[in-house]
């Protein structure tokens, strides 16, 4: 990615003013609908694109129309997962392009090595969470590859990795002087290869490779060849263990050959290799688990003009998957939390109060839908269930939610009044289970809760007999049209009988937070009377 080096000012205005293809008359013109639509993005299409395909005010997060958008993410999603379908770049066409991108399309040099490196560290953290792989070693060449490397260091410092930097053979020039004065200003450290040991599994967690890029030629020179061959000690199946560190490449794995791979059979064997702009042809050649690609800058005439076939980055983010993820062993999935002390003296005395707190906390991180609950309930027969719902409300009489009165949990309840509650915040390392009895909340409370909501969601509730079996969505679908066009005139939807809130009054509340090594806190809070009057007592459990 992003090689060859900065050519000089003269050797640009030769390349802009001689070769057809920077000419930008010669892209094809992407202002037509099929075309966009036969079109892989490698980042959204404008709104002025869009608009003539819906009429509708689009929103920033679907770009064009729910129809479109959907196609695209289904033919996404396909090419994503079958490698087969992805274009690859031989060395020419990655070198045309990025002549390209820093001629007629206006991209700097610094600015698609800041996107480059970005990509390479979101790559990173989708895959090797800094709690288990926190000491990363960026190995940096001397040309843009290695400044990429530098700039993911960067990310990954600010991502909450521990970097060092390698980088024996540094650049001249204002751009990597930047970066490397960057790394400093964070106190990132400088090893040289002399500091360097001789085994990295004793020192490092992750090996990011960005020595050479797909320019690179010929047999790599000391003191390079010598920390190669490290890296191949790392990646042979004979000598690696268990607590080896992951190698990641950058683009092309350092000493393969751009379009041949690895000829030797004996090169660097990469965990995760990824490839930037579009996937080098060497790429079909990495059989490691993880490959992404990032570098999510180029517009749409590049892509049709190279009839690049490639995924959709999904949302925001800058890097997707190429392929499946691997299969993994379940039984050693595992995190191993690390929070800040929850001891009994730090808690409050009202676990209303304790819940209202770790609520805004969750509100606080954005997280999303953190009124999102699991409740369980049992009928007369015993057999529990569960399903996610979303609290609505809650004060000193307890926590009030919104369902179909005839629905499966409303004939449990009604069977056995009692349910449990619980709230999981991942991103927090918290969860929040309460019990107790329920009971209805009174049809003016329900009235105004109905009223309050959006009116589909108030005709969504009289179309669902919740629980029920119904023919299929088309049926849905026809009463949904039904009732809007009834109360198209902007008339009242009364709310249906049926339909109405539970509260839940808490007889005990328990709030847990991950720990390492599995030593969790829970707190129990459970009343007692005193002096006629109910305080909560608190206690620790064990983990």
């Amino acid at each position: 990615m992003l090689q060859p080096l900065l050519r000089k000012a003269r050797t640009m205005k030769c390349l802009l003013t001689q070769s057809s293809y920077l000419n930008i008359q010669n892209f094809p013109n992407f202002n037509r609908p099929n075309q966009i639509l036969n079109s892989h993005f490698l980042s959204p299409p404008s709104l002025s694109q869009c608009s003539w395909i819906s009429n509708s005010r689009t929103n920033s997060r679907e770009y064009c129309s729910s129809s479109i958008t959907g196609v695209q993410s289904m033919a996404s999603a396909k090419i994503a997962s079958d490698p087969e379908s992805i274009s690859y770049l031989n060395q020419r066409e990655a070198a045309e392009i990025d002549e390209i991108l820093m001629g007629p399309f206006g991209f700097s040099v610094d600015q698609l090595m800041e996107l480059a490196g970005l990509s390479v560290a979101t790559s990173i953290a989708e895959v090797y969470k800094p709690s288990e792989h926190n000491r990363v070693l960026a190995i940096c060449g001397p040309g843009n590859n290695g400044g990429d490397g530098l700039v993911a260091a960067r990310h990954l410092h600010h991502f909450g990795y521990k970097p060092y930097i390698c980088y024996p053979k540094r650049t001249d020039k204002a751009l990597y002087n930047g970066l490397v004065t960057q790394l400093e200003s964070l106190s990132i450290p400088f090893l040289s290869v002399e500091d360097l040991p001789v085994d990295f599994s004793t020192s490092f967690d992750i090996v990011v490779d960005a020595i050479f890029g797909f320019s690179f030629r010929g047999s790599p020179r000391p003191p390079f060849d010598d920390i190669i061959q490290r890296l191949v000690a790392l990646g042979n199946p004979d000598e690696k263990n268990q607590e080896s560190p992951v190698i990641v490449s950058v683009d092309i794995p350092s000493g393969w050959h751009v379009e041949e791979g690895d000829l030797s059979g004996k090169g660097i064997r990469p965990d995760l290799l990824v490839s930037l702009t579009a996937p080098k042809l060497c790429a079909k050649r990495f059989s490691g688990p993880h490959h992404f690609l990032g570098g999510r800058f180029v517009p749409p005439a590049i892509v049709g003009k190279f009839k690049l076939n490639l995924p959709e980055y999904p949302a925001t983010a800058m890097c997707v998957r190429i392929g499946k993820p691997p299969r993994v062993d379940i039984s050693a999935l595992r995190e191993n939390y690390i929070s800040p002390e929850f001891s009994e003296d730090q808690v409050e005395a009202d676990p209303f109060s304790q819940f209202q707190k770790w609520f805004d906390d969750a509100i606080a991180a954005s997280l999303k839908e953190p009124n999102a609950m699991a409740l369980c309930t049992t009928g007369k027969g015993g057999k529990p269930s569960s399903r996610m719902v979303l609290l609505k409300g809650f004060d000193k009489d307890g926590f009030v939610w919104y369902t179909n009165y005839e629905s499966q949990k409303a004939h449990q309840i009604s069977e056995n009044p009692q349910a449990a509650l619980l709230f999981y915040w991942n991103d927090l390392n918290r969860q929040v289970r309460i019990e107790g009895p329920v009971q209805k909340v009174s049809d003016e409370e329900s009235e105004q809760y109905f009223h309050s909501r959006p009116r589909g969601s108030q005709i969504g509730a009289i179309v669902s007999k919740q629980s029920t079996v119904i023919p299929g969505r088309e049926f849905l679908y026809q009463q949904q049209a039904e009732l809007e066009a009834k109360y198209s005139d902007g008339s009242l939807i009364p709310k249906p009988k049926n339909w109405g809130g539970y509260r839940l009054k808490p007889e005990v509340f328990e709030f847990w937070q991950g720990q390492p090594s599995r030593l969790h806190d829970r707190l129990r809070y459970t009343p007692v009377g005193t002096d006629g009057k109910r305080v909560w007592k608190v206690e620790r459990l064990s983990p």
